[in-house]
């Protein structure tokens, strides 16, 4: 039925384009209510942005390199970010202002995320660690060892039980997050693995590599459920909408791509963005998804995914 997310094959509605990067926006997340969308840059800057008017409310600086990780707590009380300059930073969402500066990795941090409760703060290095943090804090609570290459991505199972890493070793890694011990590792990739989520039920864990590939596995036994392809090259980021029907995946070849995750079907390709998609991000209503362009005219692109047309461009 039009209008419904059922109805994806009705759906190519650019909603705003956000413009105010000088470099490529290389992650997007939204806040818990959300009035706020972040992203993080090429240009060493964290935008953050009023979803309803698409204006550049805040821009968080203090990183000095580029910044390809970005987050909000649960409550959306802080925002995160990871940078190329090898520290996490914690920001007060509010007002903008510097929270918390942690250090500790040896490389570059690609990858953050807060755990459900909000207590624990996951950070992925270049130097093949995952770090949890205390996030009240910053003290370091466990360092996670066994990836041989760059940690691409991180992310809590819903319950918080369990932290899954991709990794340019060509491995996702399963770990207990109350324990920090390895439950599985899974294989069969070619290329690195630059994207890692769990559905809102915890039941599935999707991935996506340097191979072109979407992969989703059964989060309880390591299975592989199903490959999703047809890219032209590498799956930079994979994100499931808020009531797990639909998985989006973002692309080197400027795609973002709508699967049914039970079927493993194709709902539907949005195109227009201006270069390869490096990020993509549900809302928590799950009205919108947010997509950030990987060339240097630094957009945010938010699509409306139940109306039809073009509605505002900044």
């Amino acid at each position: 039925m039009e209008g419904q997310l059922n109805g994806i094959e009705h759906m190519s509605s650019l909603l705003h384009t956000l413009k105010g990067h000088s470099g490529p926006v290389l992650a997007v997340a939204f806040l818990p209510n959300d009035k706020l969308v972040a992203s993080g840059s090429y240009d060493k800057t964290v935008g953050l942005w009023d979803l309803a008017t698409g204006a550049l409310r805040h821009t968080l600086k203090g990183h000095s390199n580029s910044v390809p990780a970005v987050g909000f707590s649960p409550d959306g009380k802080l925002v995160v970010s990871g940078s190329y300059d090898k520290t996490v930073r914690l920001w007060d969402s509010a007002t903008g202002a510097l929270c918390h500066t942690v250090e500790g990795h040896s490389d570059s941090v690609p990858a953050v995320g807060f755990s459900p409760d909000g207590k624990l703060l996951a950070s992925g290095s270049g130097d093949g660690k995952v770090r949890l943090w205390d996030s009240a804090t910053g003290a370091l609570h466990r360092t996670l060892e066994g990836h041989s290459g760059s940690v691409w991505s991180v992310a809590f199972s819903p319950d918080g039980k369990l932290l899954a890493s991709g990794s340019g070793d060509g491995k996702v890694m399963v770990w207990g997050s109350a324990t920090g011990a390895l439950q599985r590792m899974l294989g069969g990739y070619l290329d690195s693995v630059w994207s890692v989520a769990f559905s809102p039920d915890g039941k599935l864990l999707a991935s996506g590599s340097g191979d072109g590939k979407v992969r989703l596995w059964d989060s309880a036994t390591g299975a592989l459920q199903r490959m999703l392809g047809g890219y032209l090259g590498s799956v930079w980021s994979v994100a499931f909408s808020p009531d797990g029907k639909l998985l989006a995946s973002g692309s080197w070849d400027g795609t973002v791509r709508l699967w049914d995750s039970a079927a493993g079907t194709l709902q539907h390709t949005l195109e227009g963005n201006s270069g390869s998609v490096a990020a993509v991000r549900f809302s928590p209503d799950g009205k919108l998804l947010a997509s950030g362009s990987g060339v240097r005219d630094g957009t945010v692109t938010l699509w409306n995914l139940l109306t039809q047309g073009l509605e505002r461009t900044f």
